[in-house]
């Protein structure tokens, strides 16, 4: 009969986890909580380094047909002064093209390779049930980690809120995307190469405030082209409160193993969360065999500290993006344009210099 695998959680994560796991011979069922596989709304960042655990699943190819190539953005004022510009080409030639592509897109290329009736919807998680292995694919608030994991740490308000939109382009189009940092507040955007932009905004504010639906136009509303055009143009938005998750003693106990957000959860300002996800999922069904309590300790031992160290970057990253004190504010933009464009690809480096490991 083979082994047995139960995925918990139909994203990103959990379809890559199934679809790796099933690659090696597992009989995998997926549990998804939704009614149906849906992702809609928003854009995704795509970095060489995910894009190459795909290919060991055939499945690179068909994402980059789906993707445009992410061009090099600058970091801009909301006045519209270059604060930073990091061009990507250094990082092209080294690792590959990085791609934007919408989730739902990605979604469709991860379902379409998923094996016929694995995927169970509308069904819950609330107990550990007879499996060779369980993963939990199943988010920040995940059921699996609170039940193998009770004394897990709980996951960290960032201390800003996020907003995200996918939207026609302006008239003429958009030549690259980049990021505008004001005073506590934060607006990013990028092609999607087929007329529409993915955008996103960021605000500081307490935990679980409350926002009035003319609050991006009030709070963008002086901000340089395309950014008023882009928010006011814009269908619908989504908001949540951005969190992340550092510090688990552990992503497997047993026969039980976590991915993406349900072990790391971090903060959106590197775009590497479901990249990371992406490498979990084949990082496991790669090293997980007969013995599968040994091959979840290799898999923790190899994906826990660069998860680690990929939360605690985004943290800083954001940290900096943003403040909101003035004099703060004024240093960081007076700084910024000084910084050798060798400080960031220092960054990027560790980042996507990843492969996958040998089964």
């Amino acid at each position: 009969m083979g082994r047995e695998a139960i995925v918990v959680g139909g994203g990103i994560g959990g379809l890559t986890m199934a679809i790796a796991l099933h690659r090696r011979g597992w009989r995998v069922r997926v549990y998804e909580r939704a009614a149906a596989l849906t992702e809609v709304g928003a854009g995704i960042s795509l970095w060489p380094n995910a894009v190459r655990a795909l290919d060991t699943l055939g499945l690179g190819d068909a994402v980059r047909a789906r993707g445009t190539v992410e061009i090099a953005g600058a970091i801009r004022a909301p006045d519209g002064r270059v604060l930073f510009r990091q061009p990507l080409d250094a990082v092209v030639r080294r690792h590959g093209t990085p791609l934007v592509l919408h989730r739902a897109h990605l979604l469709e290329v991860l379902a379409g390779a998923v094996p016929d009736g694995a995927v169970e919807c509308g069904k819950t998680f609330d107990r550990m049930e007879q499996a060779d292995l369980v993963v939990g694919a199943d988010g920040i608030r995940s059921t699996v980690r609170g039940l193998t994991w009770p004394d897990a740490p709980a996951p960290r308000y960032a201390g800003y809120t996020a907003w995200r939109a996918v939207g026609p382009a302006p008239d003429g189009g958009l030549r690259e995307g980049g990021e505008t940092w004001g005073r506590g507040v934060r607006f990013g955007y990028a092609p999607l190469g087929d007329g529409r932009v993915y955008w996103y905004a960021t605000a500081n504010a307490p935990e679980g405030s409350t926002w009035s639906p003319d609050a991006l136009r009030e709070i963008f509303a002086g901000w340089h082209g395309p950014i008023p055009a882009l928010v006011a143009s814009a269908g619908e938005v989504l908001r949540h409160d951005l969190y992340d998750l550092d510090g688990m003693p552990s992503y497997a106990r047993g026969t039980v193993a976590l991915v993406g957000d349900a072990a790391h959860a971090m903060t959106p300002n590197l775009g590497q969360g479901a990249c990371q996800a992406i490498e979990d999922a084949v990082t496991l069904a790669a090293v997980v065999g007969d013995d599968v309590p040994a091959g979840l300790r290799r898999y923790d031992a190899l994906r826990r500290p660069r998860a680690r160290w990929m939360v605690r970057q985004s943290r800083r990253a954001g940290m900096l993006a943003q403040l909101s004190s003035p004099p703060l504010v004024a240093v960081r933009d007076a700084l910024l344009p000084r910084v050798p464009a060798s400080a960031m690809r220092g960054v990027l480096e560790r980042a996507l210099t990843w492969s996958p490991p040998a089964a």
